[in-house]
């Protein structure tokens, strides 16, 4: 028996394929998926947020690890939007101060260098769709950051010195090319 179709419409064949598309596209889209890391270069005892970025409306919950292994024993703290108390900690969080958003996106709160390592993120859209990301993190300590100035503080001392030498010496050429000229005119006493 043949199916009839109007003219004008698409075949089921065409609508399947589009439907098929269409379900298949938010899975494909899994590298969307992004952590900002702001700052870029976190210091001791400075706030870390890692927001992330490319998370659809979608999301049922997050759940936040550190560590290479996404697993029971790394995980920092899930968040589970419109909960009245949507922030559960895991047993990787420790005596860590960390704030989940809505959004998915973590604060850190006074970062020390220990906090330093691979963060990762599961947002789960429905039960047969998670996307994930990760980032690495590097927490500078106190010896790192003073190490830096006094490279800078050298390079700025000897750009400083530089240019007064540089300055000096040519007043001098000046001054000794105007005094000789000067003389050159005049007989000696």
């Amino acid at each position: 028996m043949e199916t009839w179709t109007p003219p004008g419409c698409f075949s089921k064949g065409l609508l399947f394929s589009a439907l098929f598309l269409a379900l298949e596209l938010p899975q494909g889209s899994q590298a969307a998926l992004h952590i900002e890391m702001i700052p870029e270069q976190p210091q001791k005892n400075q706030d870390l947020l890692l927001s992330l970025h490319g998370v659809p409306s979608t999301a049922q919950d997050f759940i936040w690890y550190l560590g290479e292994e996404a697993s029971g024993g790394t995980r920092l703290f899930s968040y589970i939007p419109g909960l009245p108390r949507p922030q559960r900690d895991g047993s990787a969080m420790g005596q860590r101060d960390i704030v989940g958003f809505p959004n998915g996106s973590m604060l850190l709160r006074n970062a020390q260098p220990s906090d330093s390592g691979t963060y990762q993120v599961a947002a789960t859209m429905n039960p047969a769709w998670t996307m994930k990301a990760k980032i690495n993190v590097h927490v500078a300590g106190a010896r790192e950051v003073s190490s830096l100035l006094p490279v800078h503080a050298g390079i700025t001392v000897a750009i400083i010195i530089g240019s007064l030498a540089i300055g000096s010496l040519l007043v001098c050429g000046i001054a000794y090319v105007l005094v000789t000229r000067s003389r050159k005119g005049r007989s000696p006493r």
